[in-house]
């Protein structure tokens, strides 16, 4: 039997696993910022096209708004404790790259650098974007991919299910794989 509840109690139920991504712009002066994300999707096949979801007070949505490209990058689970530092840190205050040890490496076509440990890596040009209320919706046009090490699982944020070996917690967020 269904049942209405709040939006919070419904989210809870479908939210986990999701995969998390790292968003690569770059600052000022040419410094690279890495933020972690939760919300993402692909877009279009024809041309291929992923969207990145941003909340407007990140110090990483000004970036991508001004420079108008991002390197979408998939960590694998051996990244978990440098993608919750990404996730909890600002790039206001912090190189993020300096201090999780994460190598930059030069991309082909855009500016922000690829993340050398990252299982795949996608330079973007944002092609559009939508306000969606306290966050923006970048979509970016897939320019250039690169895979590295495909023995990696995929880092997941993960609930309290069965089924998912957990790697650490930070901060409330749970990080894991399938088991």
């Amino acid at each position: 039997m269904l049942r209405s509840v709040p939006y919070s109690e419904a989210q809870r139920l479908w939210t986990r696993p999701e995969r998390v991504v790292l968003a690569v712009s770059n600052g000022p002066e040419g410094v690279p910022d890495i933020i972690a994300l939760g919300w993402h999707m692909r877009t279009s096949g024809i041309p291929p096209m992923l969207a990145i979801s941003v909340g407007k007070t990140k110090f990483s949505h000004n970036l991508i708004s001004e420079t108008r490209e991002f390197v979408f990058s998939v960590p694998g689970e051996d990244l978990w404790r440098q993608v919750a530092f990404c996730g909890t840190h600002s790039g206001r205050d912090v190189d993020k790259f300096k201090e999780t040890g994460l190598t930059p490496v030069p991309a082909k076509r855009v500016k922000p650098p690829l993340i050398g440990e990252c299982i795949v890596n996608i330079e973007c040009r944002v092609a559009g974007e939508l306000d969606t209320g306290d966050h923006t919706i970048f979509v970016g046009e897939v320019l250039e991919c690169w895979v590295g090490d495909e023995g990696k699982r995929n880092l997941l944020l993960v609930g309290k299910e069965p089924g998912y070996m957990l790697l650490g917690e930070e901060r409330g967020y749970r990080f894991g794989v399938v088991r």
